[in-house]
């Protein structure tokens, strides 16, 4: 696995896992790979630093003797601009106030649409297929600008 810095042609910078190099060439070629901010597909490699850890004797010589500094606090992520900071809010609304049904959006949005489910707010994932059948039958959804989260255990 390879952890890659990337960037849009909008200029937003986001990190990605991929299989190997050739995966990411190839998904990057094929239109695959899209920015999880603004969902544009022309996407490269930004320049990025190396991981490197010193070794574990050099790094226990640093540390003996000096307390850690527990006020140090990092945001990672930050808004950088008006539209990022809205769709950081439009995110957090969205995560608040609905349900994650994951992969399960189609069948739990159909069920409501049916009246077989009691109706509330969703999220979750559809591939394009999903989502076109659902708006042919009447279905109201949207997509949204950002990818969900993982929610995982």
């Amino acid at each position: 696995m390879i952890k890659y810095t990337l960037k849009c042609d909008n200029g937003h910078a986001f990190e990605s896992w991929f299989q190997s190099a050739v995966a990411f060439d190839k998904l990057a070629g094929a239109g695959h790979i899209g920015c999880e901010q603004c969902g544009s597909s022309a996407v490269s490699k930004a320049i990025m630093a190396p991981r490197v850890r010193p070794a574990r004797s050099a790094a226990s010589a640093d540390t003996q003797g000096q307390p850690k500094d527990p006020g140090t606090s990092l945001a990672l992520n930050a808004p950088q601009s008006e539209a990022e900071a809205a769709l950081a809010k439009m995110r957090q609304h969205v995560e608040e106030n609905s349900d994650y049904v994951g992969a399960n959006f189609t069948k739990e949005a159909r069920e409501m649409h049916l009246g077989d489910a009691p109706e509330r707010s969703i999220y979750g994932s559809a591939n394009a297929e999903e989502a076109k059948a659902l708006i042919e039958d009447g279905v109201p959804v949207v997509p949204l600008p950002f990818m969900p989260k993982a929610k995982t255990n």
